[in-house]
């Protein structure tokens, strides 16, 4: 495997993940950074995620990877910056954490593979471009991952 194969194998990751995710998230490319051997791919959680809902997208997320196979390596409960981490069988790195103001952040990092050219992502975006741009913080609202309350009908204290 190459690092342009190796980058492609990372979006199919990062691609299955987030089709799980519903309702869907919207999400910008963030930069690929290529090593001496390897390539990490990344995306920019756009939409807004409240403090009550990132226990939600942590899980769903946490549930597909053990689902696909993942091996779970780490798993961070920090109230304000909580993430997960996990290795696939065929040995790339992913995670999701969350950082400032509530964004979210998936990663994939490469194994060591052969040199080659990398390419710019293929797979489509669904937040607007950010090319050679600042990402701002999220700005897209959802009725469901903005809620500021954790289920809707659920009484806090029952």
């Amino acid at each position: 495997m190459d690092m342009q194969n190796a980058a492609e194998r990372s979006d199919a990751i990062l691609d299955a993940v987030l089709r799980e995710i519903q309702p869907e998230l919207r999400w910008a490319h963030g930069p690929t950074t290529v090593g001496s051997c390897d390539v990490s791919r990344r995306r920019v959680v756009m939409t807004d995620v409240s403090a009550a809902r990132r226990g939600n997208l942590l899980g769903v997320v946490d549930r597909f990877w053990r689902k696909s196979g993942y091996r779970m390596t780490t798993v961070n409960n920090d109230a304000e910056f909580p993430a997960v981490y996990a290795l696939t069988p065929d040995g790339f790195g992913v995670r999701l954490r969350i950082g400032g103001k509530g964004q979210a952040f998936f990663q994939v990092d490469t194994p060591c593979v052969r040199e080659s050219a990398v390419a710019d992502s293929t797979s489509q975006a669904t937040a607007p471009p950010y090319e050679g741009e600042f990402i701002p913080r999220p700005n897209i609202h959802s009725e469901f991952w903005s809620a500021e309350t954790p289920e809707v009908g659920v009484t806090p204290g029952r």
